[in-house]
């Protein structure tokens, strides 16, 4: 297990370099806490992280949200989202910021390009002390999943970094909890009213008999599989298919991504890679549901703004702005 010193130095190293799952765990895994009311706390209490070659008590990931109108073939039109892992998250060149990193340049694609920019979000585990969800109810295996954005990250981060922490919050015997609070800023959720516990606590006798029986999860189980050079290709076609207002198409794609809900194409024997989640039963809210789930700002337009045609602010406008400079 690394120490409080090995995490300071990768949380270092790694703010110096920006300058310079297949287990389930079981139902209802995952808490969501992002389905509090506003004004409401949840006390949560991480754990270690069960693979100890993991530096930290977390593991980080980022992905892009592909939105389709509907699914072809189904008369509903309602929104969809596939979500595909950004193969950044291993040092590769991703397909879909390749090209929205260039829109970027131009003041009229700004908005286009952060719909489709990379969300990044965190995996923790551990105990829900105080759960102000009238209907969430524990698992049997009481050790809790917890996917948490950027926002609040940031402030379970920066407690890390503070000189006068002597344990790691995941300590048993002197570890310290973390409460979330949920309140509201700009019409959107907002997170950062939480903050770590001042006074340390040790696990109770109850939770460290959890950990005794069902064991600590290696929270590497829980990332997206990296995509191959065919997943890549499928990523590269449904994005450009979401960016001309296509409807999802399940027999071109429904072997590899799909959204949630959505059955595999007949005959199909591939699993599909992880696919949006539902707000309240897998991974992550939807995409108005918090701004915590933003990522790190991505580029700033550069261009001078141009005069507009009175129609430009229609959505047809700018995909065949975007078009335009994809053919450029």
């Amino acid at each position: 297990m690394a120490s409080l010193a090995d995490i300071r130095a990768r949380l270092a190293q790694s703010e110096g370099n920006k300058q310079g799952g297949n287990s389930t765990g079981g139902d209802n895994a995952i808490y969501p806490h992002w389905n509090m009311e506003e004004g409401a706390s949840a006390t949560l209490r991480f754990l270690p992280d069960g693979n100890t070659k993991n530096t930290f008590f977390w593991q980080e990931r980022a992905m892009i949200r592909l939105p389709f109108n509907g699914v072809k073939g189904e008369m509903e039109s309602k929104q969809v989202y596939v979500q595909v892992p950004c193969v950044e998250m291993w040092q590769e060149t991703c397909p879909v910021l390749t090209e929205v990193r260039t829109w970027f340049k131009d003041k009229s694609l700004e908005e286009m390009g952060r719909k489709y920019w990379k969300k990044r979000s965190y995996i923790f585990q551990g105990f829900v002390r105080e759960n102000p969800l009238g209907d969430d109810k524990t698992p049997e295996n009481p050790i809790r999943r917890f996917i948490i954005g950027p926002q609040i990250f940031t402030t379970i981060k920066g407690a890390l970094m503070d000189p006068e922490l002597e344990e790691l919050p995941t300590d048993y015997l002197r570890g310290l909890d973390f409460r979330v609070s949920k309140g509201s800023k700009g019409g959107f959720a907002d997170y950062n009213g939480s903050k770590w516990a001042r006074k340390e606590t040790a696990l109770t006798e109850a939770e460290q008999a959890a950990i005794e029986k069902h064991g600590l999860f290696d929270l590497s189980t829980f990332m997206p599989k990296k995509p191959g050079e065919v997943e890549l290709k499928v990523i590269k076609e449904m994005f450009e298919a979401s960016v001309d207002g296509q409807s999802y198409d399940t027999e071109r794609w429904g072997q590899y991504f799909r959204p949630a809900g959505v059955n595999a194409p007949a005959g199909s024997s591939a699993p599909a890679a992880e696919s949006a989640p539902a707000p309240t039963a897998t991974a992550a809210p939807a995409p108005s549901a918090s701004s915590d789930f933003d990522d790190e700002e991505p580029p700033v337009a550069t261009a001078p703004v141009e005069a507009k045609p009175a129609s430009s602010d229609k959505a047809q406008d700018i995909l065949a702005m975007i078009r335009a400079r994809q053919k450029a």
